[in-house]
């Protein structure tokens, strides 16, 4: 027998596979079409303070090796999430996993506002599946003039560090892609307070209607995930795994086992499937049957061993 059970900052997860954030909607949507028991965390859609619209349509477009979306991380808001979303999550999937929630913001004091009052809700009943924060920092900062939270080493840290303030519970900070080097962030991090990183987020990228001669997307350009972004990942977990003992949550293209068992061995703790779960409900499934029976194959008894192995 192979131990999936792996620990990702203080988060407890019976198997290494989660679903990323924005592509399994707030946890319940998926009832009926998978078996959460294959899960070690479900990961909810961004959630700010106040509802939040999202972008026109059309918001999204596939391409060739994954997805372009612009959905401008439309959401219900904190209250309504609080009072609704999480208890019909935890009525409606047996034996619910943990659920990580995915904050957002324009500024450093709307994040911390809604860690507290998400780290207060989880000590209640009804909002007891609630077990860690992901801090989505690929935002734009309002007060500092637009530039994003993640694209300044400096003001992520100021970020992490108010959330920090704000919660005990595990804190994983997904990180940006489109920077020149990952180091300085994931000190940011680490210094800041963070317990795990998250990673990658979607990479800028456009799509163009050649026959109307203009973009296809109603915001022009947005983020391209699935098969087309994995080696990119890979890359940027690798590098991340050499400069920090942060546990890492990857993602990025992960439809199969070996998508998934490249990120353990590139230094992640545990992985999420993302895009592949809109064309195939069973994926997390049939990745982590194929993670077991790597292990079995090679020898080890636990998926924890495989983190870091290619280093």
């Amino acid at each position: 027998m192979v131990s999936t059970k792996v620990n990702l900052g203080g988060l407890e997860m019976a198997t290494p596979v989660a679903t990323a954030s924005g592509t399994f909607g707030y946890g319940f949507e998926y009832a009926g079409a998978l078996d959460y028991s294959c899960l070690g965390a479900v990961t909810a859609k961004g959630i700010r303070l106040a509802p939040w619209p999202g972008n026109a349509m059309p918001r999204h477009a596939e391409v060739y090796g994954g997805l372009v979306n612009a959905i401008g991380l439309q959401g219900t808001g904190l209250d309504h999430f609080l009072d609704i979303t999480v208890p019909h999550y935890t009525a409606q999937v047996k034996d619910a996993p943990p659920m990580i929630v995915n904050i957002w913001g324009g500024s450093v004091d709307e994040y911390a506002e809604v860690a507290r009052r998400l780290t207060e809700a989880a000590a209640t009943p009804e909002c007891a599946a609630i077990k860690a924060i992901e801090c989505n920092v690929s935002c734009p900062n309002v007060k500092e003039g637009g530039h994003t939270f993640g694209q300044d080493p400096s003001v992520l840290n100021r970020l992490v560090s108010a959330v920090r303030a704000k919660t005990a519970l595990p804190l994983i900070v997904k990180l940006a892609p489109n920077v020149p080097d990952v180091r300085p962030y994931v000190k940011a991090c680490e210094d800041g307070g963070a317990d795990a990183l998250s990673m990658i987020n979607t990479i800028p990228a456009m799509v163009i209607d050649i026959e109307r001669r203009r973009p296809v997307l109603a915001n022009v350009s947005g983020g391209l995930s699935g098969r087309g972004i994995h080696p990119v990942a890979v890359k940027l977990v690798y590098d991340a795994h050499k400069a920090t003992k942060l546990p890492i949550l990857a993602m990025g293209g992960v439809y199969e086992a070996k998508d998934a068992i490249e990120f353990l061995l590139a230094g992640a703790t545990a992985v999420a499937v993302g895009t592949a779960t809109f064309s195939d409900p069973s994926t997390a499934r049939r990745v982590l049957d194929g993670i077991e029976e790597y292990c079995t194959r090679h020898g080890f008894a636990s998926v924890a061993d495989l983190a870091g192995a290619a280093h």
